[in-house]
């Protein structure tokens, strides 16, 4: 038996309790829905910041996109911006669920936050996701006028489905526009992953390997899951990515992927910072408020993101 948090158990036996057929076995948009309120009554309030606003943007095709920007501050003197792509399988999840997260990553490191609705599965297959985060990285770089300062770098982060679009996004931009670091909270990376922790915690922990297997058949289709854009980790090099940070959970099917990604840049010669949570689940960061655990995870990441970027402009 793995070793599960105090904190963490409950949560698992509720989930367990709950009558009525898995996530996997619906509709997306009733996924979108079982997220959007399990979100609703697990997460903290979101703290309050100087500006929370939104914004729309076009991407390459002329779809509009989505934005929340999160100031800490009405400063006007350049700085980062943190870049941020929501979790949910490529399929559910939006700004909504990741509002609070957003707003405490904002708070605590003192940065300006952009979070990007990018567009969902199955109406919107890969790579448009992918797509519409570039072309966010892209518009957020050329520092608009709406962000409110002068844009001196990005920092594209994201958990889950989101980790993979900001592996995906560094490597595609990176050379192109200022990257400063990356932040990959237990990023799905492998799309062909089918052994080790993906078996090992294949149900019974939140995310299940039944619960992937529908979100990467909505979000593939017919695609090749080891084309570059869906599996990042099969990259041929990752020598010159920016610094990065990769979290992963102890109880998480995608722990393995995310370690292996993370290996992967050590072994290319990127500076990385590797935080693994003992006993903690998938999708913990948008459950603060149930997990008081998952707060201080939270917490530690964003100290040690500081430390990378500070590493970065000294």
């Amino acid at each position: 038996m793995p070793f599960i948090r105090a904190d963490v158990a409950p949560i698992l036996d509720l989930l367990a309790a709950q009558p009525g057929p898995a996530l996997n076995d619906g509709t997306p948009d009733e996924g979108r829905a079982g997220m959007a309120a399990m979100v609703q009554m697990m997460e903290r309030p979101r703290v309050a910041l100087a500006e929370v606003k939104d914004l729309t943007i076009a991407a390459a095709d002329g779809h509009a996109i989505p934005l929340r920007l999160y100031r800490a501050s009405l400063d006007t003197a350049a700085a980062p911006v943190l870049l941020y792509f929501h979790g949910g399988g490529w399929v559910i999840g939006n700004i909504e669920s990741h509002d609070s997260l957003c707003a405490e990553i904002a708070a605590t490191l003192g940065m300006t936050v952009v979070s990007v609705d990018y567009r969902l599965a199955p109406e919107h297959r890969f790579p448009t996701a992918v797509d519409d985060c570039i072309a966010a990285a892209r518009w957020v770089a050329a520092s608009p006028a709406e962000i409110g300062h002068p844009v001196n770098g990005i920092v594209p982060a994201g958990d889950s489905a989101g980790g993979n679009l900001a592996a995906v996004t560094c490597q595609e931009l990176v050379g192109e526009v200022r990257i400063l670091a990356q932040w990959l909270i237990y990023p799905g990376v492998d799309m062909t992953a089918d052994s080790g922790s993906m078996q090992e915690f294949a149900q019974g922990y939140l995310l299940t390997k039944a619960l992937m297997d529908w979100f990467m058949a909505h979000y593939l289709g017919d695609a090749d899951p080891t084309h570059v854009r869906a599996s990042p980790l099969f990259a041929a090099s990752l020598a010159g990515q920016p610094p990065a940070l990769v979290f992963t959970c102890g109880l998480d099917p995608l722990r393995d992927q995310g370690r292996a990604y993370a290996a992967k840049l050590v072994q290319a010669g990127v500076p990385t910072v590797y935080r693994d949570a003992p006993g903690q689940i998938h999708g913990s960061a948008t459950l603060r408020g149930a997990i008081p655990s998952a707060h201080d995870d939270l917490l530690a990441n964003l100290k040690a993101l500081r430390a990378l970027l500070e590493d970065t402009a000294a």
